[in-house]
Order: structure tokens, then sequence, then C-alpha cells
């Protein structure tokens, strides 16, 4: 398997939090990670997978914000196998699923579908603004989630947010689930967003920030005006 040598995109953030928040480039280096997963997640869209599992724990660093890459398929379902390509899911006795990132109509109708990913996308969206903050992190049991999410709440908008990203994560969580964005949709608004900050920043010019560990990373700035 592929080492992937910074570990979850949870546990980094968490880790350079300091570092990252008197970054000045802070949101667009966000927004980059933020379109990479949008990328895999519409590759896994195209060939008909249902990931089931989008959380922030389940995304890899190798290189930030670069090289960010979906992980953990355990739950995941590929539908061209499936006798109907609607992605219904029954619940099994003792099957552990993680409520704090699925959608409403689960709870409500047994159902999770590719607009349950964009719904899951929408809170890795807000856990990335949060440095991995515990979705409902205010919330101790599952009982209380699930009434939470069933009753139309929502996460706090998460503080220094620019408004663009948060307005994607209202899409997400838009209701019913149809009206919610496609994967292709999110990257179509991502790309708008990356091409209006390269005017500013040299997107072409990645950073690697450290870990301490100088044996092999180099440091690159990014903040490169024209």
């Amino acid at each position: 398997m592929e080492f992937v040598s910074y570990g979850t995109l949870r546990s980094f953030l968490q880790t350079h939090r300091d570092k990252l928040t008197c970054d000045p480039e802070l949101q667009s280096l966000l927004t980059i990670a933020s379109y990479h997963i949008a990328l895999a997640m519409e590759h896994l869209r195209s060939k008909m997978v249902v990931h089931c599992d989008l959380a922030l724990r389940n995304i890899m660093v190798s290189t930030f914000p670069w090289e960010v890459k979906v992980s953990e398929f355990g739950l995941a379902r590929d539908l061209t196998r499936m006798k109907s390509r609607r992605s219904s899911r029954r619940k099994h006795p003792g099957e552990r699923v993680p409520l704090r990132w699925y959608p409403p109509e689960y709870f409500r109708i047994n159902y999770y579908s590719f607009k349950g990913d964009v719904w899951a996308f929408g809170i890795v969206l807000w856990e990335i603004q949060t440095f991995g903050t515990l979705p409902y992190h205010d919330l101790e049991t599952s009982e209380a989630v699930v009434y939470h999410i069933c009753a139309g709440h929502k996460n706090k908008d998460p503080e220094g947010c620019r408004p663009e990203i948060l307005q994607i994560m209202r899409n997400c969580w838009m209701e019913p689930y149809t009206s919610r964005p496609s994967f292709s949709d999110i990257v179509r608004i991502l790309e708008d967003i990356m091409e209006n900050d390269s005017d500013y920043v040299d997107v072409g010019n990645p950073r690697l920030l450290e870990t301490g560990e100088t044996d092999s990373h180099d440091s690159t700035s990014v903040k490169q005006y024209i």
C-alpha cells in the first residue's frame, strides 16, 4: 500500500492549527484541499460507487493541500453489481454507521444515495474549516444527534469561513435531497473559486507544511503575488 506521510487530514489540521491560522492564504489552501476531495468523490460517482463513510478522519494527506486522498471503503457499495441503481440501504442488526455524517433521509426513510455522500461532503467542509472539530460536538448521545439532524438543525457556521465555501456547505445540506448539487457541480464551483484565487496566488507552487521533521521535506512559499 502507498505510504501517506502525514496521516489523516483531521489529525494534520489539528496538529498544524497554529501554523495554519497564521497563514494569510489559509482559505486558499483549504479550498485546494476541498477541491481534491470533491474530485475524488466525482470519480467515485462516475464509477457508480457510493462511499457511505465520507469524513475527515477518512481523508489521508500525502502533500498538503495538493495530495489529499479519500480512503476507507468498508461501507462503500458498487451499484454496478446491484440489480437496482437506486441506492437504498437496509439496516442490519448491529450495523454501525457514522451518524454525525449521515443525511436526514437515512433516518426518516432508510435511504442513502449519492446525495447522501454530498451531505457528508458538506460536513467534511465544516470539519476542515473548524480544524477537525467533531460535528454536533455539543450533543453527547446518538439519539440527540439523530433528533437534531431530523429536526433540520445544522452545525453553526465556522468562524472565518469564506462565503463561497459556506454557500457550498448549505447547498450540500439542502432538503429534499434531490435539491443538493452533484459532485460535478461542486467541482466546477471550487474550480471557479480557485481561478479567482489564482489572480493573487501562484497555485502552481505547492506548499508542504513541515511537521518538525526536516529530513526529506522542504517548506515552499506559496505567497507569490502576480
